[in-house]
């Protein structure tokens, strides 16, 4: 069995530019939930947020969501674009600490059920066939393992309504369904497991990036099977169950359809970390 060292997130000071401008046509849309918003959980240095719709700005009404997520409301959206500009420079700081008592007692049960894109009931035999012997972290990394090696990444293969079992199945898939699949697998395995989305600095190709977080050695830490950037500057926008919690843009009646969508995540201090597969990391 292997040891696993335990890394915190950003272990030298490391700051980050993260951003995105994305934008919609919108007809007959009444109301849109936005999740782009950098987590509570990091120390936000500065912070733009723009947002237009039906050619005049508007300001979004915040909603404070589980485990720092913080969500954007924009109501009235009518006819023509919603377009959202967000800049953040980040302090990614070491965890503080996770939730306390009751409330990590919650998470652990809430996040060991299956729930819409995670349908770990359906994979609890495979998952006990795969893993027979594993547990604590050592179990953490053989799903992520497996996951890396059994799907390609492929931009396009998967459609939105993809859940665990159909990216097995299909054997690729992008960032949302790599981390699916972990979640699902940990879970039907016993190890409580959600889906985070996040800006990641090294990410190649650029875009926004799902991951998920295990609940292991006492706290959650981040498990990224595509191991497409280092985990240690990743920042956190939003939480959840799965993709259905995450989604940067839900809306209310009517119709959207895209436009455009540029992601930007950099560092402006410190150095891109090596991304050590085996570690376990934390993250704010």
């Amino acid at each position: 069995m292997t040891d696993l060292a335990i890394v915190d997130a950003a272990p030298t000071p490391l700051r980050a530019r993260v951003g995105t401008k994305f934008a919609y046509g919108t007809r007959g849309v009444r109301e849109a939930l936005l999740s782009f918003a950098v987590s509570g959980a990091h120390a936000i240095l500065e912070e733009d947020i723009l947002i237009h719709a039906a050619g005049r700005e508007v300001e979004a009404v915040e909603l404070a969501g589980n485990h720092g997520t913080r969500l954007h409301v924009v109501g009235d959206v009518g006819d023509g674009w919603l377009e959202v500009t967000y800049s953040a420079l980040v302090d990614i700081t070491r965890p503080t600490g996770d939730q306390v008592g009751h409330e990590i007692d919650f998470d652990r049960w809430v996040f060991t059920r299956p729930s819409r894109y995670a349908e770990s009931d359906r994979l609890a035999p495979m998952a006990a066939q795969l893993f027979p012997t594993q547990s604590g972290a050592e179990r953490v990394r053989a799903v992520a393992e497996w996951v890396h090696a059994h799907m390609a990444y492929v931009s396009g293969a998967s459609r939105g309504t993809d859940g665990a079992v159909d990216s097995i199945l299909q054997a690729s898939g992008v960032c949302r369904d790599f981390a699916h699949v972990v979640v699902a697998l940990l879970r039907a395995l016993g190890t409580p497991a959600r889906l985070v989305s996040v800006y990641a600095p090294g990410l190649q190709p650029m875009d926004f990036h799902a991951v998920a977080e295990a609940w292991v050695e006492g706290s959650w830490h981040i498990v990224d099977a595509t191991r497409l950037a280092p985990r240690e500057a990743m920042v956190r926008i939003a939480t959840g169950r799965d993709a259905a919690d995450t989604a940067f843009l839900t809306t209310r009646g009517g119709r959207t359809t895209f436009n455009r969508q540029v992601v930007t995540a950099s560092l402006v201090e410190g150095v891109l970390p090596q991304e050590s597969p085996d570690s376990l990391v934390r993250l704010a």
